[in-house]
């Protein structure tokens, strides 16, 4: 069993996409704990609408390679359009923070709301 900490991010419909998220992954793998939601500014190209920012806990028997897979397609049901820039809106953003106790993003180091989201669910 592998227990992993998933960033979670939005700036495109989030009060909506932000719950479907989490309905679709809890059928997938079992949560633990999900932190409160954190609005933040967007980082790189800071012309769009503010984040909505958190983290969720979850156990799961995937692997790293399977997990990462899950999380695109859940994006992609969610709508998330891959052709635009790297950091321009998006309806839902899911990446390992933490794999089994270590930090595998380097993000975590450089967004405090990231280190506030992934501490409150440790």
């Amino acid at each position: 069993m592998n227990t992993v900490i998933v960033g979670i991010g939005s700036n495109i419909n989030a009060e909506k996409n932000i719950p479907q998220m989490m309905e679709i992954l809890r059928t997938k793998v079992e949560v633990v704990k999900v932190s409160h939601m954190i609005r933040t500014k967007a980082v790189g190209i800071t012309d769009q609408p503010d984040y909505t920012n958190g983290a969720v806990k979850i156990n799961t028997e995937r692997d790293r390679k399977e997990l990462t897979k899950l999380l695109k397609s859940i994006e992609d049901q969610l709508g998330r359009d891959r052709t635009g820039p790297k950091f321009g809106p998006r309806t839902m953003d899911l990446d390992i923070v933490v794999w089994n106790g270590e930090i595998v993003d380097k993000d975590y180091y450089t967004r405090d709301f990231l280190q506030k989201s992934v501490d409150e669910v440790q």
